[in-house]
């Protein structure tokens, strides 16, 4: 590994992968060690148009003694390539081969016996199904998810009818741009430079709006469906999200203490399907990336992450 571009203490490792019809193609590895070892090992896996900066997240862990990893999925963050069409899958598990081998990493080269799965977003989609293929072979030995992405947040009479349409395109054009967008207010609320305390690239994190594209889109409605008609998680799952979403279209300072990226009531109603043993806490105040609420909700939130780890990762 070498030194990342957060700085000491901070590793990277890029993990070359198969080259897919845009050419090479390659996922970051990050690592951040304990000053005591445990055993213990987290491996945190961020959103869509996102990338690992959370380093206050990095901080509650190591200093519980666990060893901190993130990943750069393919196409984002570290891992974009010139030639490639950032953020972009044509499925989910497109992404399972960095997971797969981030976890072999941690586990067999770095000794690590018991291993967290730490998700936000689209990761914890993504995550979801990994561990779900992955059931009863011991890999991971719980999963904390951060406002996972588990349903389009557009009415219902949207969700269907885009659904089927977006297949349809998405299938014999994927690459098409679609007329929706994901709304700029999210990302003013977060960085320091507009309205937010967070200090992140916006080369990798735009705050800007950044079209969606139709086979993008085709790939997380087919996951969404997986999720939905229930799956079989093999280990403890924490789900942490808002009590409230925000749907306007203008700037309100609301924004600042509810999600206003997902509607969190999906959350709620689709995160008992992950598994036969599943904690939801929803955190009054929290914004979509719980762990960049302000200062005295991210609080609660680390306290009941603590909490749930007492319990099932003592």
């Amino acid at each position: 590994m070498e030194t990342d571009v957060l700085g000491t203490p901070y590793e990277s490792l890029t993990l070359p992968l198969p080259d897919d019809d845009e050419g090479e193609v390659v996922a970051t590895l990050v690592r951040r060690r304990a000053e005591k070892s445990s055993g213990r090992a987290v491996l945190y896996v961020h959103g869509w148009m996102d990338y690992f900066f959370q380093t206050n997240l990095a901080d509650h862990y190591v200093e519980r003694d666990f060893d901190f990893y993130a990943l750069d999925l393919r196409k984002y963050g570290r891992s974009i390539r010139p030639h490639q069409t950032p953020y972009y899958c044509a499925t989910v598990a497109e992404y399972f081969p960095e997971i797969d081998e981030a976890i072999r990493i941690i586990r067999e080269e770095d000794g690590h016996d018991k291993v967290l799965v730490n998700a936000h977003s689209t990761g914890g989609l993504t995550t979801s199904l990994w561990a779900h293929q992955h059931r009863g072979e011991g890999l991971v030995q719980g999963l904390y998810l951060n406002s996972p992405f588990f349903d389009l947040n557009v009415p219902w009479i949207a969700r269907t009818a885009l659904a089927d349409a977006v297949g349809i395109l998405g299938q014999r054009r994927p690459r098409t741009p679609l007329p929706l967008e994901l709304p700029s207010l999210y990302g003013r609320s977060l960085h320091r430079d507009h309205d937010g305390e967070w200090d992140f690239s916006l080369d990798w994190k735009p705050v800007g709006r950044v079209p969606l594209l139709a086979g993008w889109l085709r790939a997380m409605r087919t996951a969404h469906r997986e999720v939905q008609a229930g799956l079989s998680i093999d280990v403890p799952v924490l789900v942490q999200c808002s009590t409230e979403s925000f749907h306007g279209r203008t700037w309100d300072e609301k924004i600042m203490r509810a999600d206003a990226v997902l509607d969190v009531e999906h959350i709620a109603r689709w995160s008992p399907r992950l598994g036969r043993h599943v904690t939801l806490v929803r955190i009054e105040g929290a914004v979509h990336d719980v762990v960049l609420s302000a200062e005295p909700v991210r609080k609660v939130a680390f306290a009941e992450l603590d909490r749930w780890m007492s319990t099932y990762l003592p």
